[in-house]
C-alpha cells in the first residue's frame, strides 16, 4: 500500500478530528462524515468493539504517516519493551525523525517534514540522515543542512513553530535537540493507545 496522497479533509472528518494539522474545511464540516450525501443509516449504526479499535489504530497511522508494517513493526518493539506498551508505542512513534523534525518547526506538517528528510535537507549529529523513520536517541542533535538554511518553506514554518518539553531549539544555529522521549501527558495527539493495544492482543 502507498502512502495516502488524497484529500486530508476527507480522512480528518472520518476521524472527526483534524489529524494533520489546522484546516479550515475541516472545521466547517467537521461534524459531518465524508461522503456527498451526509450522515445515512448504516454509518450511523452502532460500531463494534473490533471497528472502534480499528478506527484508532488507523487514526494513528493517518496521523503520524505510517504504513501498517511500519506501524506493525513499531507495536512489537513496544510491547518487548518496558514500560506500558501503549505509552512506548506512542513514544516510539514520537521518536521517528520526520515526527521530530515537525516539531521543531522544521516543516509546516509531518508530510512536509518527511520531504525535507527524504531530500536531504536534515543532518542528525552532522551527519546526512535521508530516512524518515530514522530512530532517535536521547541526546541527538537535529539541524538543517548549512546549504538548506536559506530554502524559503524551512524559514516560513519556523514562524509559527511550537515548543515541547523534550525538545531543545537554538534559534542561531537552527538546531535541535532530541532530549528524551516524551512522556504520555507531554503527547498533545487524541489518540486511545489502549485501543491499539487491546486490537493487536486479540
Amino acid at each position: 500500500m502507498a502512502r495516502y496522497i488524497g484529500p486530508k479533509t476527507k480522512i480528518a472528518r472520518k476521524f472527526g478530528a483534524a489529524i494533520y494539522g489546522d484546516d479550515k474545511s475541516f472545521e466547517k464540516r467537521k461534524n459531518q462524515p465524508p461522503g456527498v450525501h451526509g450522515p445515512n443509516r448504516r454509518r450511523g449504526a452502532k460500531k463494534s468493539e473490533y471497528a472502534i479499535q480499528l478506527m484508532e489504530k488507523q487514526k494513528a497511522k493517518y496521523t503520524y504517516g505510517i504504513l501498517e508494517r511500519q506501524f506493525s513493526n513499531l507495536f512489537v518493539k513496544a510491547q518487548s519493551s518496558k514500560g506500558i506498551t501503549g505509552d512506548v508505542l506512542l513514544q516510539l512513534c514520537e521518536s521517528r525523525l520526520d515526527n521530530v523534525v515537525y516539531r521543531l518547526g522544521f516543516g509546516k506538517t509531518r508530510a512536509g517534514a518527511r520531504q525535507l528528510v527524504s531530500h536531504r535537507h536534515i543532518t542528525v549529529n552532522g551527519e546526512l540522515v535521508n530516512i524518515p523513520s530514522y530512530s532517535l536517541k536521547a541526546g541527538d542533535q537535529i539541524a538543517i543542512r548549512e546549504k538548506s538554511k536559506s530554502l524559503e518553506v524551512i524559514a516560513d514554518s519556523l514562524a509559527y513553530k511550537s515548543n515541547y518539553e523534550w525538545l531543545q531549539f537554538n534559534d542561531e544555529t537552527k538546531t535541535g535537540t532530541f532530549t528524551s522521549a516524551p512522556e504520555r501527558i507531554q503527547i498533545p495527539e487524541d489518540i486511545k493507545e489502549q485501543l491499539i493495544v487491546e486490537l493487536y492482543s486479540k
